[in-house]
């Protein structure tokens, strides 16, 4: 080493470095000159910290290099930095390095569970959560040997607590091998039994023979709608070929002896014989234990009563949800259902600033108020069999949405209020009132105007331009990420709102902003769905968005809906809709901002099964299997040209169904791990499976864990994203908690977990540092 250079000082910053006497090796000098650059004029307090940053960079690298050499999958790059910070010795060894990562991972580890056994649990559940799989046994091992050492076990307990966990993962790891096994074979199982199912299946031509009369009779039967039709296939050359279940066609043997006739007495009689068994038409046994085709009638509670339905529609801003909530909040009975937890949460303060009182039912959050009459749910949790006075459902215009559409064609059909009040857009009047048809329900229709003008503005705006009471509107976690980060970095105040933070930080979000705590709000499009903000204008940050199967231009509803939270009534009277310098044309969103409503592609509502049917359909076909089940309903339920309804995409319930057929819990008790909400991108199929075995076992199933958080100040965006994940994990948790207590017991804790998160990341979110900010690394 040198404490000079005796190369020619050819910048500022090397002759400023040479000044202070530090040691600087040459490799160092590169990044150490690029450091202090930045910093000029430099003192030595100003080098010694860029020397320490830069030897900081190379430790963590050597650490991690280290890890992966030793099999240690669990350190993670934060410990590596972290353990790269407490050293000081420029010539520390690999063993010095290890070490002071040791006492790091050890310190994490102890933070992981109160218990050598809780550690372990929580550390391989993160190492599978954040992989896909479990690890090997001999890294199981030594896992286990390090948590047992970071707890203080001495050398016999140490040996015998390895020991009970290696005992305890090949325990587990057979009894997922054996479910895996199980499910594949019960696939395997009702694939074959559907094949053989179609197999079965004959043409018309194939008619004359199971029922003894001639092609012609058989032709006009079909048509009139006698034989139900197992399934339609489309053939080359646009030909469609009907086919029949002999199953079904035999027992109508007898049957076509009558309509034969009925055919020769006369066209009256022959009329009214075709009506008769029209429950039938187009359905095979499966389908008509469904009744997916007549699917209004499946909400008996709500058939029975008299009911009205007020379609509420009109533009953001105009005023729908307080007129619906007057209404509500003089009913002696009701209820505010909401498409979001955080808009629940919002109908039930709003009912309180009325002076009712209201309840909260949530997928995985239960609030009982003593003496309520009022409730305040999400959409999917929308009680179906306790009549009420007044019911709202909020956002009728998903309706159209492709997952969770099915949710508002049984809450609008399905609630059991005498006046409903429908919520939406001027885009969902049509399924609207193709609803209120099927159901037989009178509708109002009430159509309000925007409180305050919208206009969308004549030039982009630049960055520099933004004033406070703007959002900036992008369309991904990392684009909003990315936008907050050169916003901080100009001096601006930011506060931020998208899909993966959860309710409570997206309110605290939101409040900062309202209180000025905040200048600018950058947010997704989940801004566009109620959180009511005193925006002045809405600046679209991109005209393009990934709808999941490919990039497109923003269509007229969703610049409506986002750009709608422009102008707050008494506050901002006009509301501007913008877009930023460079990411499209102003004339592109006027143009859509002025759009009438377009019509709907689809007018059938989505349907989909409930507990009801699928336990109607199993008994049916006499099968245990959920994914049988489900793939029969697929297949034979609904006809894909019935004129009223379309089957609601299963696609990840039956990817559930696959996963878990083989653990052993009942079908039922599957069927609701198949609408357990998770994240197939985060490997949520393979923990809900793993969870299922655990259930199986008798083993109480832990709630997932962040484990020791570093410092809001210090935390990286990888950091951040970690902690949001594990924010959704909880949430699949606690919603399964709900419904199996004794399966998953630690509530408590669970709720615990998920209100530190929530603190942790709102004052990640708070972080306002100028320069190179930590969520943008």
């Amino acid at each position: 080493m040198n404490d000079v250079t005796t190369e020619p000082l050819a910048h500022p910053a090397e002759a400023a470095i040479a000044a202070t006497g530090l040691r600087v090796e040459a490799r160092e000098m590169p990044q150490l000159v690029r450091l202090v650059s930045r910093r000029m004029p430099a003192d030595r307090d100003v080098v010694a910290d860029a020397l320490c940053q830069v030897r900081r960079k190379a430790w963590t690298g050597r650490l991690m290099d280290l890890a992966n050499r030793f099999g240690e999958s669990w350190v993670r790059r934060a410990d590596a930095d972290a353990a790269a910070g407490h050293m000081t010795d420029p010539d520390a060894d690999d063993e010095a390095l290890r070490d002071s990562l040791r006492q790091v991972v050890g310190s994490r580890m102890r933070g992981a569970g109160a218990t050598p056994e809780a550690a372990l649990e929580a550390m391989a559940a993160e190492l599978l959560d954040a992989t896909g799989h479990a690890l090997p046994a001999d890294r199981h091992a030594t896992l286990a040997q390090q948590v047992a050492q970071a707890h203080g076990l001495d050398q016999g307990a140490t040996a015998a607590f390895v020991s009970a966990a290696i005992r305890a993962e090949d325990r587990r790891r057979g009894e997922l091998r054996a479910a895996e096994q199980a499910s594949r074979a019960r696939k395997r199982e009702e694939v074959a039994r559907l094949r053989a199912w179609e197999k079965s299946l004959v043409g018309i031509e194939g008619i004359p023979a199971l029922l003894g009369c001639t092609p012609r009779e058989a032709l006009r039967w079909a048509g009139a709608g006698l034989l139900p039709v197992a399934r339609k296939q489309r053939e080359r050359g646009g030909r469609e070929r009907w086919e029949f279940d002999p199953a079904e066609i035999l027992p109508l043997k007898r049957e076509s002896a009558e309509w034969r006739r009925a055919e020769v007495e006369s066209a009256d009689r022959k009329e009214s014989r075709r009506e008769a068994p029209s429950i039938r038409v187009g359905n095979a046994a499966v389908a008509r234990v469904a009744a997916l085709d007549r699917y209004a009638a499946h909400f008996a509670t709500a058939r029975a009563l008299k009911r009205r339905i007020t379609l509420v529609t009109g533009p953001t801003n105009s005023g729908k949800s307080h007129t619906a909530l007057d209404r509500l909040a003089t009913a002696e009975t009701g209820f505010a259902l909401a498409p979001l937890r955080l808009l629940a949460h919002e109908f039930r303060d709003a009912l309180a600033s009325r002076g009712v009182l209201a309840s909260l039912a949530t997928g995985e959050e239960r609030i009982h108020v003593p003496g309520s009459r009022h409730l305040a749910a999400t959409v999917e949790m929308c009680p179906l069999h306790n009549p009420v006075d007044v019911a709202i459902i909020d956002e009728a215009q998903l309706l159209h949405d492709r997952d969770r559409g099915a949710a508002w064609t049984a809450a609008i059909m399905g609630v059991p209020a005498r006046d409903v009040f429908v919520l939406g857009a001027p885009e969902c009047i049509p399924m609207v009132e193709r609803i209120a048809t099927l159901c037989g329900d009178d509708v109002e229709k009430i159509s309000l105007e925007r409180k305050g003008p919208l206009r969308a503005a004549t030039n982009p705006v630049g960055l520099g331009d933004l004033r406070p009471g703007d959002a900036l509107i992008a369309f991904s976690r990392r684009d909003v990420l990315d936008m907050r980060a050169e916003l901080v970095r100009r001096g601006r105040r930011v506060a931020v709102i998208y899909g993966a933070l959860s309710p409570e930080v997206r309110r605290a979000e939101a409040a900062r902003f309202r209180n000025g705590e905040a200048d600018i709000v950058v947010a997704t499009d989940a801004i566009g769905m109620g959180l009511n903000l005193p925006i002045r204008r809405v600046i679209f940050t991109t005209l393009k968005k990934f709808d999941g199967e490919g990039r497109r231009d923003l269509n007229a509803q969703e610049i409506k809906q986002i750009g709608g939270r422009a102008g707050r009534y008494g506050k901002f009277e006009e509301g501007v809709v913008a877009v930023l310098a460079g990411a499209g044309s102003p004339d592109f969103v006027r143009h859509m901002l002025n759009a009438p409503p377009a019509p709907p592609v689809e007018l059938r509502p989505q349907v989909q099964p409930d507990a009801d049917i699928i336990q109607a359909v199993a008994a049916e076909i006499g099968s245990d299997s959920l994914f049988g089940v489900l793939a029969r309903i697929k297949r034979a339920v609904l006809r894909l040209d019935d004129p009223n309804y379309r089957l609601a995409d299963m696609t990840q319930a039956q990817a559930i169904a696959s996963a878990i057929d083989g653990v052993g819990i009942p079908l039922m008790d599957r069927w609701t791990y198949a609408m357990c909400p998770v994240d197939e991108r985060d490997n949520g199929i393979t923990r809900l499976a793993r969870w299922a075995v655990d259930h199986a076992a008798g083993r109480p199933i832990v709630p997932p864990s962040a484990g020791r958080l570093p410092a809001p100040e210090q935390a990286s965006g990888e950091e951040l994203q970690r902690g949001e994940k594990v924010h959704k994990r909880l949430v699949a948790w606690r919603w399964l908690a709900l419904r199996f207590p004794q399966a998953y017991p630690d509530l408590d804790r669970a709720e615990a977990e998920t209100a530190r998160l929530d603190r942790w990341i709102e004052d990640v979110l708070r972080q306002q540092r100028r320069g190179r900010t930590a969520l943008a690394s």
